[in-house]
């Protein structure tokens, strides 16, 4: 669904998101992130996760705004656990 020339998650639409933030954020703020992965270096920290909606999208980038944020990323469906890479589904084995 489209809105205003950007692509809009529908509610209900389950996606794994990585969002960036400009820190390297301490093991405490896990919790805050709703069971998102959290893996801090070089000054940055990357969280991966499952979104289940916008709400859950909007308010975990409401509490990292004030943390730096740099990026929010939807990952492609094959980006999943458990799922083998676009290349790797392409390529043939041997």
């Amino acid at each position: 669904m489209k809105s205003g020339g950007k692509k809009m998650m529908r509610r209900g639409t389950v996606r794994v998101y990585r969002i960036v933030v400009r820190s390297e954020l301490s093991d405490t703020y896990a919790m805050a992130f709703e069971g998102m992965e959290m893996e801090a270096k070089g000054g940055y920290t990357v969280l991966t996760g499952t979104i289940i909606d916008q709400p859950q999208l909007y308010g975990i980038i409401d509490r990292i705004n004030g943390l730096g944020l740099l990026s929010v990323e939807a990952l492609p469906d094959y980006a999943h656990t458990g799922h083998k890479g676009k290349r790797e589904q392409e390529e043939p084995e041997l």
